[in-house]
């Protein structure tokens, strides 16, 4: 009878640096292991067990509600709810990217570069697919058809470009400049956020202090949740908090980036129940407007996207795929010093 051993764990000081996390001590899997090693790892308490679980599990809960609403009575047949439709393909997208980049980073230092390099470009698509629903039912009233809300979705799609070569070529300077990789990274997602969000924080400042007399652009609760579900998960990606403060005590359950991961599903959920309720509210006065981007140029322009970024994406691989094995980006080295630095 065939038995499956669990791979062995390692200590940080067992590790390449190229594999370091900030804060965390143990739990690290080989990083050699087979796809095989990585699958089982996921059924094993390792520091990547709760980061891979986090997105696996929502992915499943996004599809669910993707299919549930084009199951709906008439929902695909109706263009005005394509966006909403289109909007929900990434956010089951970005999760599963980054469950299996998670997965299977321990292979070798090229394949946790290439596994993120995946992971930032579901992102960025993420970051796109936001748009479409956000031109179609979330537009200010005093937008609508001007040239903000014409080039909403073209902008956004330039967007996602450089989203994913900035966060791909973030990889590179990390082992040399932790701190400018780590600054450039944060960037390359949060600009896009900030972008996308424009119409809800124009709508924001309109109805601020006015209670609920700002006709249309009156926000949901929804965006409230969506809005401090995202500054959260921010905070969390930059600060490394809380196993900054205490090295080793959250490596398997409780660090920053399981953390994030959560505090990003939330904010996708809220943002979704943000959406359709817009959708919902705003149906009979949207319908006398017309659509910033039709159905032949919603898809053209996903499909220009999708080509992008995977070009994108392959040339930052084979720049990994052409550098020597001596390549400190490939190699890392042994930490000499691993504990003082993982506790700065």
């Amino acid at each position: 009878m065939l038995s499956l051993k669990l791979p062995q764990l390692l200590q940080v000081h067992q590790v390449p640096r190229v594999f370091w996390e900030d804060g965390i001590m143990s739990g690290y899997r080989r990083p050699t292991s087979s796809a095989l090693d990585c699958v089982l790892s996921s059924f094993q308490m390792t520091n990547e067990t709760v980061n891979i679980w986090t997105h696996f599990l929502p992915t499943w809960y996004f599809l669910w509600r993707l299919l549930a609403l084009a199951g709906g009575p008439g929902f695909r047949a109706e263009p005005y709810h394509w966006p909403i439709l289109i909007f929900l393909v990434p956010a089951c997208l970005y999760p599963f990217a980054s469950c299996c980049a998670h997965t299977f980073s321990s292979m070798s230092p090229r394949a946790r570069h290439i596994c993120y390099f995946l992971d930032y470009g579901a992102l960025s698509l993420y970051s796109l697919g936001c748009a479409f629903p956000y031109a179609a039912y979330s537009m200010p009233t005093s937008w609508l058809q001007g040239p903000l809300h014409q080039l909403f979705v073209p902008t956004a799609a330039l967007n996602s470009f450089l989203c994913t070569g900035l966060s791909c070529y973030s990889r590179f300077p990390e082992l040399e400049s932790p701190g400018l990789s780590k600054a450039l990274r944060t960037a390359a997602f949060a600009y896009p956020f900030l972008f996308d969000n424009l119409p809800l924080f124009y709508r924001l400042g309109l109805c601020w202090g006015r209670g609920h007399d700002c006709g249309q652009d009156t926000l949901s609760t929804s965006h409230g949740y969506h809005f401090f579900c995202a500054m959260l998960t921010g905070f969390l990606f930059t600060s490394h908090l809380p196993e900054r403060l205490a090295p080793g005590r959250f490596d398997y359950i409780g660090h920053s980036h399981q953390l994030f991961h959560i505090c990003a599903v939330l904010g996708t959920h809220f943002q979704l129940e943000a959406v359709l309720a817009d959708m919902a509210s705003r149906r009979a006065w949207l319908a006398t407007q017309e659509p910033a981007l039709g159905l032949v140029g919603t898809l053209a322009t996903l499909g220009l996207v999708v080509a992008g970024n995977l070009l994108i994406i392959a040339t930052f691989t084979a720049s990994l795929l052409w550098a020597p094995g001596s390549c400190p980006l490939l190699q890392g080295g042994l930490p000499e010093e691993s504990t003082r630095t993982k506790q700065q």
